[in-house]
């Protein structure tokens, strides 16, 4: 026999010492699936913005708000449902923000007018944002201890997938000589069919183990979970129960005593602002230039074509962007995360203050050079705080409390996209190229600053350590009593 704490280490050990097994890369497809399809609808904006200001003669302030509205609705979709998956689980949930991401993709290709197209590509942002911390949190307690950043970072770098695929379509069929007030449907419309592709395999998500230990106090269901993981056959005895206790009010108790307010006393409170402080400084500096790509190769080269500067767009994320994802994914747990996103930050800054202060004639950059710099800048967002910042939060926290950590930290990110976005066209009016970019080196700066004193390294450490989850077990876990019995498959 062993105490209810032996018991919950003896079953997470074998989560965190497993080998890279299938049941790992099937969940790292069904979560990322999301990501690509997020990154898609989320910067496509951009391209259907260029297609439909002539059509609908849209003003620079509907520009900004049909920019951004997707980005403040996300905010709000990964606060609840970062939440809400502490009270629920994460599955009880999962497949449900890929539902209203489907709804608010072909809502949006079906609009009528600029006030639907605002309201359904807010709908669209709340499935967006709560895709973030739920496949976040799911790939992290699922994963091994060795490879649990390279897996979380799998998942986000299917993001670079979608932002190569966005601008391909639309020149492809633009080419086609698709009329634009079509193609801009078509664009928005395709979002859906990846969301819809993934509802199914979401829903047959078993519960992480670490859920269901430690906020649910399930051993039957960590177990069937485990099984899953490893191919082992592991058996609770039949005194061990389901949850936390028997009808007669006695047995195990394995859930850790995390409330709510815990987020706010120390050291949550301190990485809390540096998980969401980080992710709200990347994506007001991320966001804000990559959805409005076409206005910034407009103010660069203005007597390129629409066309031209979506083939150029699509070369740069192709070369400079999606690889670094990938790349930051497999160093991830070997460099650490903080090295990466201070690194990243570090590099960003560099790339936006050579944009502002390289010009010639006033505020005319040469274009090939600040193509290869923009391009430059891509390299330390993608090896760096594009992909960190979503790994982080996902480790950082109590089990309990993960999903309110973590949809915190996305949401807050959200809101630094949807300033970025919505105030960059009003930027680039007052401040042009160079102000503009001398901005977002500032910004890159805090967040390197930030991290370097608020975020821990977690490279290869179990979530148990990570969190010093001894704090949070409650005393009575002392005293109860339970055994497994383990055979393989």
């Amino acid at each position: 026999m062993e105490s209810a704490k032996d018991l919950r280490n003896s079953l997470l050990n074998k989560v965190d010492d497993v080998d890279l097994v299938r049941h790992h890369f099937r969940t790292m497809f069904t979560a990322g699936m999301g990501f690509f399809t997020d990154a898609y609808d989320l910067f496509i904006i951009g391209v259907v913005i260029a297609l439909l200001t002539p059509i609908w003669h849209l003003t620079t302030s509907e520009i900004a708000i049909l920019g951004s509205s997707s980005l403040i609705a996300a905010a709000l979709g990964a606060y609840i449902f970062g939440r809400v998956s502490d009270i629920f689980g994460r599955k009880a949930i999962y497949g449900l923000e890929v539902l209203i991401l489907t709804i608010g993709a072909i809502g949006s290709a079906f609009s009528q007018d600029i006030t639907q197209l605002i309201i359904w590509r807010i709908v669209l942002g709340i499935g967006i944002g709560g895709d973030y911390p739920i496949s976040a949190i799911i790939m992290s307690e699922y994963s091994n201890r060795k490879d649990r950043g390279k897996l979380v970072s799998m998942v986000f770098s299917l993001q670079g997938i979608g932002l190569i695929v966005g601008p391909m379509a639309a020149v492809l069929i633009l080419m086609l000589g698709v009329p634009h007030d079509t193609a801009w449907r078509i664009l928005l419309g395709l979002g859906a069919i990846p969301a819809a592709s993934v509802i199914y395999l979401r829903r047959k998500i078993k519960e992480t183990p670490y859920f269901s230990l430690d906020a649910k106090g399930d051993v039957s269901g960590a177990v069937a979970a485990i099984n899953d993981i490893t191919g082992t056959n592991i058996k609770a005895d039949k005194n061990t129960p389901s949850n936390s206790a028997d009808s007669n009010g006695s047995g195990v108790n394995v859930k850790l005593k995390a409330r709510w307010y815990d987020m706010f006393k120390y050291p949550n409170n301190l990485r809390l602002l540096g998980t969401a402080g980080s992710w709200f400084l990347l994506d007001w500096a991320f966001y804000g230039n990559s959805i409005s790509w076409p206005l910034v190769m407009k103010s660069v080269m203005p007597h390129a074509t629409f066309i031209q500067g979506l083939a150029l767009s699509t070369i740069v994320f192709i070369v400079f962007a999606a690889p670094f994802y990938w790349i930051a994914a497999f160093s991830i747990d070997k460099l650490g995360r903080k090295f990466i996103q201070i690194v990243g930050f570090v590099g960003m800054a560099v790339a936006y203050l050579i944009i502002s202060l390289t010009s010639f004639g006033g505020y005319e950059l040469i274009p090939a050079m600040f193509v290869l710099v923009f391009g430059m800048s891509y390299i330390f967002t993608e090896f760096g705080p594009n992909v960190t910042t979503f790994v982080y939060p996902s480790e950082v926290f109590p089990t309990p409390i993960r999903g309110m950590g973590d949809g915190i930290s996305a949401g807050t990110g959200k809101v630094g996209a949807f300033l970025g976005t919505m105030l960059f066209p009003f930027l680039m009016v007052a401040f042009k190229v160079k102000g503009t970019f001398l901005i977002l080196a500032v910004v890159a700066i805090l967040g390197a600053i930030l991290t370097s004193f608020a975020l821990p390294e977690t490279k290869e450490m179990s979530l148990r350590n990570i969190v010093e989850e001894g704090k949070y077990i409650e005393e009575d876990n002392l005293s109860a009593t339970a055994s497994v019995a383990s055979h393989k498959a």
